[in-house]
């Protein structure tokens, strides 16, 4: 069965290489190193929320009717999005009003490790188990 939030994990985790790498050769003599600072940070927390979204995918190969982790795939994925995606633009184009966007990746960073800490809590529920034959693609 195909992983979506292995796929976006891996991803994911191959764009922040990328991005780190422009950031250490391409950036550090373009811009100020606070904004070098504030772009380390949006890579920094891209790699950690793809290795978050691996071991999401990975679960999900165990338990993939839980919707606990489905919830909390899909937030890890719009929280790289809109978290470090807001950093890097701030960064790049020098504009602090993307910092009003930041907090909102964080929240969902937070709920969706939230949702798996509680995913972990929870008995797993007949028809849930990998052998089960209601598997979705995307969810």
């Amino acid at each position: 069965m195909p992983s979506v939030f292995l796929f976006l994990g891996a991803f994911s985790a191959f764009l922040g290489v990328a991005c780190g790498a422009f950031g250490a050769h391409g950036l550090k003599a373009v811009i100020s190193p606070e904004l070098l600072a504030v772009y380390q940070t949006g890579v920094n927390y891209q790699m950690w929320h793809a290795l978050g979204l691996v071991a999401i995918g990975l679960l999900r190969q165990q338990c993939p009717g839980s919707k606990l982790l489905i919830w909390s795939g899909w937030l890890m994925f719009v929280g790289i999005l809109i978290f470090s995606g807001s950093l890097y633009l701030l960064a790049v184009l020098d504009e602090k009003a993307l910092g009003m966007v930041t907090p909102f990746g964080g929240i969902c960073f937070l709920v969706a490790w939230l949702l798996l800490a509680l995913s972990a809590l929870k008995k797993p529920q007949p028809g849930t188990s990998a052998t089960s034959k209601k598997h979705s693609r995307y969810h």
